[in-house]
């Protein structure tokens, strides 16, 4: 059996991706005729939204065949406001091809997915496009590359189709291995020796292949296809089953359709596969049917091998970002949400129902964070941007016939603490017990939420400290300075009680809960509190003659930036600042450079708002009448329960 790799397809929204993967199925015979964006009928932009927007939205994967070798084609969405779907593609990639225009260079999106690619570990092949378009330069893009990207990055177009590898690509693989460039030196040429260093030196991410051509005009594809064919290895598979969910779809039966990447082993139909749960325990999913696809069309098959990407039907308690069977855990993705909205829901429509098929949505992109507030009678969602709201109500409209709305946007805060505090939660209203007592301390940024124990078992069992630490996990805590999510705390559980009759597990719930929002009241009233926003790195180049109007409006904005650098006329700026000022600046920025100046922006972590006190009273969080996260504890006396509030809870515990 030949190599079994998936492929991913990335780049900046109009760079020519999609057009790219038309060319690269049609050359393997995978597809009958090219598509194209404009005409509406390319083979991967499938979805109705796609073809009227003219961009790719979800994720699609085809598979295409060079000799023995199968590979799998992810095609991935280019505009910034579905890099959510984006990274979560980047998870099932064996390597991937970042698409860049040789007329743009390097675009606002391309940093980002590069960065992504590094973080995840992928090799990565780059296709320089539209070589046939007035103002296109390949070798200024591949100089930019190698500049801002990686020096590693390496010309090799013409040097496979032909069989007739250029001098500086030989050169280059010396360069990094000792023992090659004595034999270079001495003109010693193996080409099986030359092209398995190449190899090598790919998958460790030393040397990044750079080709170049017009995927409209059909130039360079098969020198392409020749390259990636010699330079990939073959996946490396210890036996061991294990396989990554990437991807959560539901069919028009809403039956739930999982999509994973084989990462070794094999796997087979109705077969049992072991999944983490989010307390932390093991389970069971079963496989019903096992699919191939092939855009939208499917073959169901007996079984699959690493290095392919398949779905099943029947898996009902995954998500995206879990790894399954060996050694199966859950990964966290990089790219967040900085943006919430309320949904406008109209009043004829039951809340219950929206919130019922947003829920499935949620299912599929679990940064949709969908959230509902009771005493509210309110929706919100999180979201990348304006676009991303606007597609997801026509997707609402078309999947659900609900015709929905939604609010301005918000930049989505976040809480923390600045000083260690114990919190103290009670639950005993009328044959019910728990009690927990758990220390809060600032933890380092972008940790978000741990936990331990200190707490002796013979003083609380085990049991009881598991379901402690399930509730730490099991929701996103608000704070109380604006009911933004907590994090960067450590909870550490010092004690507890039960009793040995009347306590149930949800018992532990509510004291754990309650002591967590009694922690954070006591550092309210001690002003140790902060409010965190979310920041953006950035990159800006322009004309040199506006760098002075740039640099005026960053440091009104409060940003920071280095020393500039130029780069031929243009000055390239780069620095991190507030995510809010950021995001609306970009008409600004394009009236004025008369849109021939280029920014890139990522989210770069949260930092302390300079204006904590202006934000809190304009978001005016009421904490009080927040009832789904009370900070009193429950208390008994003569049968019957009584709250007692945060600040006098200390003089009413029983574990001392």
């Amino acid at each position: 059996m030949g190599k079994r790799l998936t492929i991913g397809v990335l780049a900046h929204v109009d760079a020519g991706k999609t057009t790219f993967c038309e060319q690269l199925l049609y050359h393997t015979n995978s597809i009958r005729k090219r598509g194209r964006v404009d005409h509406q009928d390319a083979f991967l932009d499938s979805d109705r939204l796609e073809k009227e927007r003219g961009i790719t939205i979800f994720s699609n994967h085809a598979a295409f065949e060079m000799g023995e070798n199968r590979y799998f084609l992810l095609d991935t969405p280019g505009h910034m406001d579905f890099s959510a779907e984006m990274e979560r593609a980047i998870s099932a990639m064996d390597y991937a091809v970042l698409v860049v225009s040789c007329v743009e260079g390097i675009q606002a999106h391309t940093e980002q997915v590069w960065k992504l690619l590094k973080e995840y570990e992928v090799p990565t092949f780059f296709f320089l496009n539209k070589t046939d378009r007035t103002g296109a330069d390949a070798q200024r893009v591949l100089s930019q590359l190698q500049k801002r990207m990686s020096s590693g990055v390496c010309d090799c177009s013409g040097s496979f189709e032909k069989q007739e590898w250029k001098e500086e690509l030989i050169e280059r693989i010396a360069a990094e291995d000792d023992g090659l460039l004595e034999r270079y030196l001495e003109g010693e040429y193996d080409e099986s020796l030359w092209c398995y260093t190449l190899q090598k030196l790919v998958k460790q991410r030393k040397l990044f292949p750079c080709f170049q051509g017009s995927a409209l005009q059909d130039e360079g594809i098969d020198s392409f296809l020749t390259g990636l064919d010699q330079i990939t290895c073959p996946k490396e598979d210890d036996g061991n089953f294990a396989a990554t969910v990437w991807q959560i779809r539901h069919d028009a039966r809403k039956e739930r359709i999982t999509f994973l990447k084989v990462q070794s082993g094999i796997l087979h139909a109705r077969e049992e596969v072991d999944i983490l749960l989010a307390d932390g325990t093991k389970a069971k999913e079963k496989v019903n049917e096992l699919r191939i696809y092939h855009g939208t069309r499917f073959t169901t098959v007996q079984q699959v091998y690493a290095g392919e990407l398949c779905a099943v039907t029947g898996f009902t308690q995954v998500h995206p970002g879990d790894r399954i069977g060996e050694k199966c855990f859950h990964q966290d993705y990089h790219l967040v949400p900085m943006l919430g909205a309320k949904v406008i829901v109209p009043k004829e429509v039951p809340l219950r129902t929206v919130l019922e098929n947003l829920r499935q949505l949620e299912d599929e992109d679990p940064m949709l964070g969908v959230s509902f507030e009771e005493s509210l009678q309110e929706i919100q969602i999180r979201v990348m941007g304006e676009i991303q709201l606007e597609v997801l109500r026509e997707v609402c409209k078309e999947r659900f016939s609900l015709d929905i709305s939604f609010g301005d946007c918000q930049v989505l805060y976040r809480e923390t603490i600045a000083e260690e505090v114990v919190g103290y939660g009670h639950y005993e209203p009328l044959r019910h017990y728990a009690e927990v007592h758990l220390r809060l301390s600032p933890a380092p940024r972008g940790s978000g939420i741990s936990f331990d124990s200190e707490c002796p078992t013979d003083i609380l069992a085990q049991n009881w400290q598991n379901l402690v630490r399930t509730h730490v996990f099991e929701k996103k805590h608000k704070g109380v300075l604006t009911g933004s999510e907590l994090c960067d705390v450590k909870v550490t559980l010092l004690t507890g009680r039960s009793h040995l009759k009347h306590t149930e597990g949800g018992d532990f719930r509510e004291a754990t809960y309650r002591a967590i929002r009694q922690g954070l009241e006591q550092l309210l009233h001690q002003d140790k509190m902060i409010l965190l926003e979310p920041y953006y790195a950035f990159s800006i180049s322009l004309e040199s003659e506006q760098a002075g109007r740039l640099m005026a409006d960053l440091q009104r904005m409060e940003c920071s930036f280095g020393s500039p650098q130029m780069e031929e006329e243009r000055m390239i700026l780069e620095g991190r600042g507030p995510a809010a000022v950021l995001s609306g600046y970009g008409r600004e920025f394009i009236s004025y450079t008369r849109g021939k100046g280029v920014m890139s922006f990522w989210f770069d972590g949260y930092e302390p708002c300079k204006h904590q006190q202006e934000i809190v009273e304009q978001i005016g969080y009421q904490r009080e009448r927040d009832l789904e996260n009370p900070s009193c504890s429950v208390f008994c006396s003569h049968g019957a329960g009584f709250p007692v509030p945060w600040d006098e809870v200390q003089n009413y515990i029983h574990c001392k």
